[in-house]
């Protein structure tokens, strides 16, 4: 006879994983904690913790369920909401707890198929919508793209990686300028 789940466990992961969904939605990463998480849910904190012993584990799962906000919707003129979106994403990588999600995933994906699946999907939506807004701003005239529209998640997301990951520090918005510069040329 296979073993089936405890509903009640079950239940408790459920209404767990609602309740951190809810806190990331409402007030962003920094609020998914287990004791925010347990009371929210109604549960004690150390079911929480029985189910996701370190934050980190309990954000990804969390944000795995959750649509991601970065780069939605593009708008023309496109140099300037690219700004704004390239604004938040480096906002956002400076908090500790987003910080820890993303080493999180990306040291995950190394050993675990899950985590390098969720990292796959998350860089292929991000790749999509960065290369929709890049040709919004082609075709409005704002944009003639440098290389491979396929490097334009490298060439806008990898600084802001390296600099929350390996030189952490400001992000200006001179070197988000620059890094609008290397998409290719404005013609405003």
């Amino acid at each position: 006879m296979a073993d089936t789940p405890d509903p009640r466990v079950t239940r408790s992961r459920e209404a767990i994983l609602a309740a951190a969904r809810d806190l990331l939605r409402e007030e962003g990463p920094s609020a998914v904690t287990h004791q925010r998480v347990a009371v929210r849910a109604e549960v004690g904190r150390a079911t929480v913790y029985r189910h996701w012993p370190r934050p980190e584990q309990l954000l990804t799962d969390a944000m795995a369920g959750v649509r991601m906000p970065f780069f939605l919707d593009p708008a023309t003129p496109v140099r300037p909401w690219l700004e704004r979106q390239l604004r938040l994403l480096a906002d956002q990588l400076a908090m500790p707890d987003v910080l820890a999600v993303t080493t999180a995933l990306v040291q995950g994906a190394l050993w675990e198929p899950e985590a390098a699946a969720r990292r796959d999907q998350f860089a292929a939506t991000i790749g999509r919508r960065l290369r929709a807004a890049l040709t919004l701003a082609e075709q409005a005239g704002e944009l003639r793209p440098a290389g491979d529209p396929h490097d334009a998640p490298a060439l806008l997301i990898g600084p802001l990686l390296f600099r929350a990951l390996l030189q952490p520090g400001e992000v200006s918005d001179d070197l988000i300028d620059r890094i609008l510069d290397a998409a290719g040329t404005w013609t405003d």
